[in-house]
């Protein structure tokens, strides 16, 4: 006979280590569906090759294509199979999900962020909202995750710090290089203010895990010594260690059968031999970030819910939000420095760690109003030297590379210069032409419709994150930085991804009530980052986890 758990957790990043970890310590069942494999911390190494050629963390596009879907140079949408390649939206299919590979810049969000609406007033073709929840709710649970995830950093007021309830975050800063000193000059000398990142990384040791060991590799690679604040380093290990946890690798969940009613009763999901396997539950959670989780729901349809569970409002999967801004850079040469100083700005492993959020708001005629706008976060361009030689392989002309030419510039790049990167982030309007629909041809390996996802950004995106790239550039300018550029476009970050199930209060325009419970459904909550109705100018990954401890919050008192 099968057993009945307290609580079937469907995903284990972000939105799911939250709820597992504190239902365990409560004396609740649970039991966690992942559909990768469970890789340990000895196991994440810093093979270049799995990491940036390989599908070792992401599924075969053989196996489980997706369809995108954009807009061509006619202005007309066209759709393709990305199984032989092309845009890519997986990402950490593992247990812990996308948050062992993050480069976990830990900001919180914004009071102004909760109430896009209200504050800055509707924009044509944007479906603005504000949040079923304020600021002021969410504190205690960024607090916490401060705590239980261990953030590293120092705490500076300026104009856009957020009201806090601590005075500082609970771990130092990280150690830095000589560059972050730099950009607080050049910053300075032209009236502009960055301050310090805080880092979901412990700059000392926490309960098992480690500090971090500034191996040089952080962002896209797994973390070996436990110091960055994935779900499975932070929550999960200790949900596990309560006896009360379970984590089924290998689960790739497929249906969720209702009891003809509206509760949830059993979870199926294909093994690793590709057998169905049956889990049930009292209270289900569905947390397999934004485009999974809208489409398992659709694929859960049946009498009750003929276009998927909880979709009778037709919202799931309406509403896709990725992270809008791009990315800029500079270059430093050594013939601008003295040996000392070139010496020190090479330095591997320690981090720059600066942000810009002085224009969080912006208030320039060139907009007509103040409107919101975001964050910049510097950093050195990725220390994977795959990806730094492939980007050396044309000459100035154009013409590929070989040989002793290559060679020479390949030495004179790793050996005799610096780049200096930023990415801006600032929000990604939801739209009528950002979401996500299940494919009527395509399927996965098991036999089952793959999701298809359009993919549109609205304009003012675009205008907003080029305003802050150029600010960015200033300070790469006045630092005396070679080649200062910058691109801001609609491509979409695979690795933030939110929207799809948003929360609100009106069944009619939401698909979860203001606690992210399936507002059709009462045993069903979502709790990864498809809740989120906008988001923010700032990586999401905080504010998920924050509302995941909410989430659990609600559904102990429940039980």
């Amino acid at each position: 006979m099968s057993r009945k758990y307290d609580v079937c957790i469907i995903g284990s990043g972000a939105g799911a280590g939250p709820v597992a970890f504190e239902l365990a310590r409560a004396g609740r069942s649970v039991v966690v569906l992942e559909k990768g494999p469970l890789i340990k911390t000895a196991q994440f190494n810093k093979d270049e090759i799995v990491s940036s050629r390989r599908d070792v963390y992401t599924p075969r596009l053989l196996d489980e294509p997706q369809v995108i879907e954009w807009k061509n140079n006619e202005n007309e949408y066209v759709s393709k199979s990305n199984r032989h390649g092309g845009i890519n939206l997986w990402n950490g299919n593992v247990v812990g999900g996308s948050s062992n590979f993050m480069s976990a810049y830990f900001h919180r969000q914004k009071p102004n962020d909760f109430r896009l609406l209200s504050e800055y007033g509707p924009i044509k073709g944007a479906n603005i909202v504000d949040w079923p929840v304020s600021y002021d709710d969410m504190e205690p649970y960024y607090t916490k995750v401060e705590q239980e995830i261990g953030v590293s950093g120092r705490v500076v007021n300026h104009k856009f710090l957020e009201p806090r309830s601590t005075d500082n975050f609970p771990y130092p800063p990280l150690a830095e290089n000589i560059i972050s000193s730099w950009i607080d000059k050049a910053a300075e000398s032209i009236g502009y203010e960055v301050i310090p990142l805080p880092r979901g990384i412990l700059s000392r040791p926490k309960e098992k895990r480690n500090a971090c060991v500034y191996s040089n590799f952080c962002g896209s690679y797994g973390c070996s010594s436990d110091a960055k604040g994935s779900s499975r380093a932070a929550l999960l290990n200790r949900a596990i260690e309560t006896g009360n946890c379970k984590v089924i690798p290998y689960a790739k969940v497929f249906f969720l059968e209702t009891n003809g009613k509206n509760k949830v009763v059993r979870a199926y999901y294909h093994d690793s031999d590709k057998k169905v396997v049956k889990i049930e539950a009292c209270l289900f959670v569905v947390a397999a970030q934004a485009i999974e989780s809208s489409r398992l729901l659709l694929l859960s349809k049946n009498k009750e819910f003929p276009y998927g569970l909880g979709n009778n409002s037709g919202q799931v999967g309406k509403n896709l939000l990725f992270s809008a801004g791009g990315v800029g850079y500079g270059y430093f040469h050594k013939e601008d420095f003295s040996e000392e100083e070139f010496q020190k700005l090479m330095q591997p492993g320690v981090f720059v760690n600066r942000s810009m959020q002085q224009w969080y708001e912006i208030d320039d005629p060139a907009f007509g109003k103040p409107v919101k706008g975001g964050s910049v976060d510097f950093l050195f361009e990725h220390a994977n030297g795959i990806g730094k030689a492939i980007r050396q392989k044309w000459d100035d002309d154009g013409h590929l590379l070989y040989g002793s030419a290559f060679k020479k510039k390949l030495h004179h790049y790793f050996t005799k210069r610096k780049k200096l990167t930023f990415e801006v982030f600032n929000d990604w309007l939801p739209t009528d032409n950002c979401f996500v629909t299940l494919d009527k041809k395509e399927k996965d390996i098991w036999g089952v419709p793959v999701a298809k996802v359009r993919i549109d950004n609205h304009e003012h995106d675009i205008k907003v994150g080029k305003y802050l790239a150029q600010k960015a550039e200033n300070i790469l300018k006045q630092m005396g930085a070679h080649d200062v550029g910058s691109s801001i476009s609609g491509n979409p970050p695979p690795n933030l991804q939110a929207g799809g199930c948003r929360f609100g209060n009106n069944p009619a325009t939401s698909v979860l009530d203001k606690n992210c419970k399936v507002h059709d459904v009462d045993n069903l909550y979502v709790s990864d980052g498809s809740f989120m109705p906008t988001g923010g100018s700032v990586p999401y990954t905080w504010t998920i986890y924050a509302n995941a401890f909410r989430v659990a919050d609600k559904i102990k008192e429940r039980f």
